[in-house]
């Protein structure tokens, strides 16, 4: 009696059908797309935040302070050099793409490369309004993702009134950024730790720890990656929402996490063919609207996938129930 109970199972919702499902949804909803498209523009064609003014401002100090460290001249040179090559590209409007919730976004050069428009306009922060432009840059993200999540999500749902309004979305967006950016801290000192350790006794005890911690990390990246889905799917707060991610991943953890590997697949190499027209060619306008619809199409894929796999785990733990009920008596 139970093994036909099991075998009647429906079977669950497939990877390939919720991608889809997914670019057929984005395709007769195009519109949906309008916030990451604006976004690419922004960090396309307008301004760049730099911070290299600072790190020069303050170079003959940390200098003194790495000799006084008993840093050798020749590896302070290597790390000057590593600096004066990489700061000058860091655009800190990058900080305006925040995870797990946040505006999709093709990172292009941070430095004061050429545009169709000309070179772009130069803004350096220094260290009195640093922390206001992060926190406010991040504060942006957050309330860009809500909307960009909120507008996914409202045209994935069959219906309407389930959709979350737009205040609560933005406070429980707060929170669970917040929520998986301290557990993320909180696990990588002790990992790293651990590591540095490792890295004392042997190489090859290393890489087999490198090895492990990448496949324990499925039960952190799946939860994570499914966390904010609840919220605007479901009208749950963050921590039901969270709860809900955990059950789900752990009846089905296998498909998600190979659905959340072809996700990951998909728009981190389509990034490589999205970023081949050069920067002062009109041409990057096909690749930045490429990324805006795929990676909105792969957004509408997660919440299909999150709402029918929720639904499949639902009737099955209705159908198995009498079987524990059952068996008890």
């Amino acid at each position: 009696m139970e093994v036909s109970r099991v075998e009647n199972l429906p079977p669950p919702p497939g990877i390939i059908n919720s991608i889809k499902a997914g670019f057929d949804i984005i395709s007769s909803h195009i519109t949906a797309i309008l916030l990451p498209l604006l976004l690419n523009l922004f960090m396309w064609l307008g301004p760049r935040l730099r911070m290299d003014a600072l790190f020069n401002s303050i170079q003959g100090d940390v200098v003194t302070i790495w000799k006084a460290g008993g840093i050798s001249a020749e590896e302070i040179k290597n790390l000057l050099d590593v600096y004066n090559s990489t700061i000058p590209q860091v655009n800190l409007f990058w900080l305006a793409r925040t995870l797990p919730v946040g505006i999709s976004s093709l990172l292009r050069s941070g430095g004061a490369s050429s545009t169709p428009l000309g070179d772009p306009a130069i803004w350096q922060v220094n260290a009195l309004n640093l922390p206001g432009w992060v926190l406010l840059l991040t504060f942006i993200g957050w309330v860009g993702g809500a909307l960009y999540y909120h507008g996914v999500a409202g045209v994935v749902l069959f219906d309407k009134s389930q959709s979350t309004r737009m205040l609560p979305a933005i406070m429980q967006t707060v929170l669970v950024s917040i929520f998986s950016n301290v557990l993320l801290m909180v696990l990588a000192f002790p990992v790293m730790f651990l590591l540095f350790l490792v890295l004392q006794f042997s190489a090859v005890l290393a890489n087999l720890f490198i090895l492990f911690l990448s496949l324990a990390s499925v039960w952190v990246i799946v939860p994570i990656f499914f966390w904010p889905l609840g919220v605007f799917m479901k009208k749950q707060n963050v921590f039901t929402s969270i709860m809900s991610s955990i059950q789900l991943t752990r009846f089905t953890l296998p498909t998600s996490s190979l659905f959340v590997l072809t996700i990951f697949l998909l728009a981190y190499g389509l990034n490589f063919l999205w970023s081949i027209p050069a920067e002062d060619s009109w041409m990057a306008l096909i690749g930045i609207f490429g990324h805006s619809f795929v990676t909105t199409a792969l957004l509408a894929s997660s919440f299909i996938y999150y709402r029918d796999m929720s639904a499949w785990v639902q009737v099955v733990l209705e159908k198995l129930r009498p079987n524990r009920v059952t068996k008890q008596a």
